[in-house]
């Protein structure tokens, strides 16, 4: 009997101690588990910070800075274009529209330049970058600014001419390389940081199911025991503490799951068509400055109708394709294409765009700019045809008017048409941003709370469990 009842003693003393075991690894893995989630949602909101405040702006500008020293150097050859000599037989309106955009373009670049300049602090090779362009862009102002004043005077055009073509090689050969360079150097740090980011993500989610695991184990265990040795079905406490557990790690898993998906759909789906279009605009702009070119400079036209022509290449390619060749070319491709989206007959900018319709209106969108592209394309063939004819004032005029039918409005309705692409992706972009942030607003402080009653409870359907043992 006294060896029964020290037994008895022995036993009783180890079921507080086995209680209060699994109530200590109860508390320890839903602390972590909360600490987790608490340190996977800040960090997944220092993500979107860098997303929507560093990364994307910096590779937008490095593109804004592209686009605006083509469209500069558009803007200087139409209005030496559409300057007359001295003056004399200016084409008003297309010369005013001329001097006010390329107002517009030499500020956005100041801005750009300023922009980045802040952004490249820390990366040597950016630093260097940008203060390149800064300096080369000095001296392109100081070319520009001397073939604007020899135009101005009687008889200063082959002047103003030879010092556009200075100018010119400047853009082409430091200028627009080293915009490209820092595009590119940009868009690659926002993948790296995605890339990282969404690295995290994974594994945070896989701790987060092993820690919730392992919780709701040893909660399952703890319940066992509880109706094993009291007698008792379900102990409450800990049946609370198991569901607030179970919706601690659903919240958690469902908000690290919505962040990487909204951060894919903000990196992939929207923003590399951003980066694509704006690539496009960018190459677009320098396309149609050829054509001013072609006609302000008859010593180079040859050259200049192959740039345009390697451009319209980078836009929509068509191998093996001339300017002779390239309309019927595009119109056979793109009919192809309109009846099967996998034919691959095209290459360029346009192509990946197309390869990367993602949004409700954005292929409708897209095929609507590669009509107008075609458009375009055909009033550069009556552009050469005209002056071929001989019709060289009657060719200036088509190209350099705004007016209804007319080469610049078939332009301008091109870039509308780009731009309503452009805007799809930037408004979704925001959309997946304002999505990721609400995620972290609306789910994380639930799924942290979760976890901190989940100790709450177990501790409160504990306590009278152990107050029989004292």
């Amino acid at each position: 009997m006294a060896a029964r009842a020290a037994l008895c003693r022995r036993l009783r003393a180890t079921v507080p101690a086995r209680l209060r075991l699994l109530r200590a690894a109860t508390v320890l893995l839903a602390v972590a588990l909360g600490v987790l989630l608490l340190g996977a949602g800040l960090a997944a909101n220092s993500t979107w910070d860098d997303v929507a405040d560093r990364d994307a702006p910096r590779t937008t500008s490095a593109a804004g800075l592209n686009l605006a020293l083509n469209d500069m150097d558009a803007q200087v050859a139409n209005i030496l274009l559409s300057s007359g000599d001295g003056g004399t037989g200016e084409l008003e309106t297309p010369h005013a529209k001329a001097v006010s955009l390329y107002g517009d373009a030499r500020r956005e670049i100041g801005h750009d330049l300023g922009t980045l300049a802040v952004a490249a602090q820390g990366d040597r090779a950016d630093e260097k970058t940008v203060e390149s362009l800064t300096d080369d862009f000095a001296e392109y102002q100081e070319l520009v600014g001397r073939a604007l004043e020899n135009d101005r005077r009687a008889g200063g055009k082959p002047d103003a001419i030879t010092d556009y073509r200075d100018a010119t090689g400047l853009l082409r050969n430091s200028l627009l390389p080293d915009a490209r360079k820092l595009v590119s150097s940009n868009d690659a740090a926002f993948n790296s940081h995605y890339a990282a980011a969404r690295s995290a993500l994974s594994a945070q989610l896989a701790a987060v199911l092993v820690l919730g695991l392992l919780l709701l184990a040893v909660l399952g265990v703890l319940q066992w025991y509880l109706a094993r040795r009291f007698r008792r079905i379900l102990n409450p406490g800990v049946l609370a503490a198991t569901v607030c557990a179970l919706l601690a790690v659903v919240l958690g898993t469902q908000l690290l799951s919505a962040t990487a998906t909204h951060l894919r759909v903000a990196r992939h789906d929207a923003f590399d068509s951003v980066v694509a279009l704006s690539r496009a605009r960018a190459i677009a702009y320098d396309a149609n400055a050829d054509e001013s070119r072609y006609l302000l400079d008859p010593q180079r036209r040859t050259r200049y109708a192959d740039s345009f022509l390697a451009k319209s290449q980078q836009l929509y390619g068509i191998r093996g394709a001339t300017l002779s060749t390239y309309d019927a070319r595009l119109a056979a491709t793109w009919q192809d294409y309109r009846a099967d989206a996998t034919d691959l007959r095209f290459t360029g900018e346009f192509r990946r765009e197309l390869d990367n319709i993602t949004f409700p209106g954005e292929r409708a969108a897209a095929e609507k700019t590669v009509d107008a592209y075609a458009v375009y394309q055909r009033d550069d063939r009556k552009i050469r045809a005209l002056l071929a004819a001989g019709e060289e004032q009657r060719a200036v005029e088509f190209c350099m008017g705004w007016e209804a039918g007319t080469s610049n409005a078939h332009f301008g309705a091109w870039m509308t048409a780009l731009d309503e692409v452009t805007d799809i992706n930037r408004a979704h972009f925001r959309e997946s941003v304002g999505a990721g942030r609400g995620e972290l607003t609306g789910q994380l402080p639930w799924a942290c709370g979760l976890s901190v009653l989940a100790v709450a409870l177990t501790g409160l359907g504990l306590r009278p469990r152990l107050a029989e043992f004292r």
